[in-house]
């Protein structure tokens, strides 16, 4: 089921929050039973046949997670029973998501022989709930994680709002969320404070994200042969695609789990915003990136420090560090958690170029911090810093663009066709597409300029660009609310301005509310849901 779809607003949502808080106020298990009821429901109306493969990961994982616990003094078993409950679920998402391409791509090297091995259905949502339970082993096994009853385990693994595309949720905040008597009471401002959040995230999706998904969709659907001005109209447009219906699921993720009283981590702070690569890795996909820094990169990263200090090395230091020093404690663990990152994402090998793209641009970053020129003092320093400012954003979200190529590509070959074109590399003689405004009024006055036929999507690139830049994102309009768990990284935006519970915000959401139900079609889907 579709968080865009009319039958989740119209019926299924409505439904399951009335019921919800009417058991809430007799029964807090019979609450519990039904948001369970109604999650299974929501997974199961795409393939009902993997609500077996979700009920029996949640048995295996809650069952390890129990005996590591009653085995936590000794060490040795708890460590087996963690590696075997590891091994069950990367071997289950390895089946799913990557077996299939594995062998086709050893087929295609003549590795092996016969017909072809046939397809296997990827589970929606199946590397989301595979991690929130392997963050749950790991942190039962390191004692972070309190055990608690069956009920609201399979609660925090099926919550319907995170369970398909995110975000990844980490058993210490959630758990006891679902253990106060508050949360199955219902709470005016928080169902308001939701249904508000979640009207600016659909918004974001319907009436942005979709509208210019044709522009993106045709670039790469065939990449031969673009033209420049064709090429960076389309991976633009892919970008500004992706942030918005990124952006909008995280939302409305947002939104649905308030209006039920729990508050999740927030998963996107107004990345392309960002003027360095590691603040937008710390934007973009936030509970993703904290997964991996938490479960990848510290362990590796803590264990290089470990074996320096006993040798009496110091840490990285601006001015001190040798680039040797620099491979060892940042490169490595920093490329080492980006491809796997990257091959997170997809089974094919444009993702592990995504992976290490985005570990080179990281390992570029620190490297300049720590061995780069300061900056002089200079007069007019502000004017300077404006400068700066602008070449530093400019930079990332340009670097970020064309990273967004291999995640988008069909194939790698589709990959470097399109960044081909970017730089000039392609040989069609003129764009095609519809007329645009530039276009038409150059015309208008007897000027022939065949490059601009994409003018309509650049301008609404540019429009888009600007939305981005100066409107305060949905954590900023509801701090204070309290909208999630996570720090706002932002700074007050250009026009800062927050939500209120009054008539002015009441119409704005109002009318926005009936817009998106007129564009609500249920047919796109979350371009997060398959992973």
């Amino acid at each position: 089921m579709l968080f865009n779809s009319v039958t989740f607003l119209v019926f299924f949502l409505p439904l399951s929050l009335l019921i919800y808080y009417l058991l809430g106020h007799l029964q807090m298990s019979a609450a519990k039973l039904w948001l369970v009821a109604v999650s299974f429901l929501f997974y199961g109306w795409w393939n009902p046949q993997f609500l077996i493969l979700l009920i029996i990961s949640i048995l295996f994982n809650y069952t390890f997670g129990y005996l590591i616990q009653i085995f936590k003094e000794r060490r040795r078993i708890s460590t087996f029973l963690l590696v075997i409950g590891l091994i069950a679920n990367l071997g289950a998402l390895f089946y799913y998501k990557y077996l299939l391409t594995l062998m086709d791509w050893f087929h295609f090297l003549g590795l092996t022989h016969g017909q072809s091995w046939g397809s296997i259905v990827l589970p929606l949502g199946i590397s989301f709930f595979t991690f929130t339970q392997i963050g749950f082993l790991i942190d039962v096994q390191s004692g972070n994680a309190e055990e608690r009853g069956f009920l609201e385990y399979v609660l925090f693994v099926t919550f319907f709002p995170h369970l398909i595309a995110g975000p990844i949720l980490h058993h210490r905040e959630i758990m006891p969320q679902f253990v106060k008597k508050e949360t199955y009471l219902i709470n005016w401002n928080n169902v308001i404070v939701g249904i508000s959040i979640f009207i600016l995230g659909l918004g974001k999706k319907v009436l942005i994200a979709d509208q210019i998904a044709p522009v993106a969709n045709d670039i790469f659907k065939h990449t031969a042969d673009k033209h420049a001005v064709e090429a960076w109209t389309g991976v633009l447009c892919y970008s500004l695609q992706l942030y918005f219906d990124f952006a909008g699921y995280s939302e409305m993720a947002l939104g649905l789990a308030r209006m039920f009283n729990v508050t999740f981590p927030a998963n996107f702070d107004s990345p392309f915003k960002s003027k360095s690569i590691i603040d937008f890795w710390n934007r973009w996909h936030i509970s993703l990136t904290r997964y991996f820094t938490l479960y990848l990169y510290n362990p590796l990263s803590l264990g290089i420090m470990r074996r320096r200090t006993a040798k009496g090395l110091p840490p990285l230091r601006a001015g001190e560090t040798t680039w040797k020093d620099f491979f060892i404690v940042l490169a490595l663990p920093t490329s080492y958690t980006m491809i796997l990152m990257g091959i997170w994402h997809g089974a094919g090998f444009q993702f592990f170029l995504f992976g290490l793209l985005n570990a080179v641009y990281l390992c570029v970053n620190h490297a300049w911090r720590l061995f780069g020129p300061k900056a002089p003092k200079i007069p007019f320093s502000r004017l300077r810093s404006w400068f700066e400012g602008v070449w530093r954003w400019a930079l990332t979200y340009l670097s970020v663009v064309i990273a967004l190529i291999f995640f988008r590509a069909k194939s790698t070959p589709d990959a470097f066709s399109l960044i081909g074109s970017l730089f000039g590399g392609g040989t069609g003689d003129s764009p095609g597409g519809n007329q645009g405004v530039v276009e038409a009024i150059l015309d208008y006055f007897g000027v022939a300029v065949p490059y601009w036929n994409y003018s309509n999507s650049l301008i609404t690139v540019g429009v888009l660009l600007i939305f981005i830049l100066v409107l305060p994102n949905v954590l900023q309009l509801f701090e204070k609310e309290e909208s999630s768990l996570t720090k706002i990284r932002s700074t007050p935006a250009f026009f800062s301005f927050e939500w209120r519970p009054n008539i002015l915000w009441g119409f704005f959401l109002a009318v926005l509310a009936l817009a998106d139900l007129l564009m609500v079609t249920g047919t796109t889907e979350f371009l997060y849901f398959k992973l």
